[in-house]
């Protein structure tokens, strides 16, 4: 699974714990609020290239769908 925008950053902490640093980093908030709400667009993609980096998730190692 890839980490994305619409996920909340309460859901990814859960699945991943290591997230929780990068969350520190960027001084995002753990809400039930999605990442695309929580986290200004110049930022956004650099959060979620980084959060995926953590937890081993790229577009290469997923399926769409699945």
């Amino acid at each position: 699974m890839v980490i994305q925008s619409n996920m909340t950053s309460k859901a990814i902490t859960q699945v991943w714990e290591d997230t929780v640093e990068v969350f520190l980093k960027y001084n995002v908030p753990i809400t039930e609020k999605a990442l695309q709400v929580l986290v200004n667009n110049n930022i956004l993609q650099i959060l979620l290239t980084e959060l995926n980096n953590v937890v081993g998730s790229s577009n290469a190692t997923c399926i769409e769908g699945g």
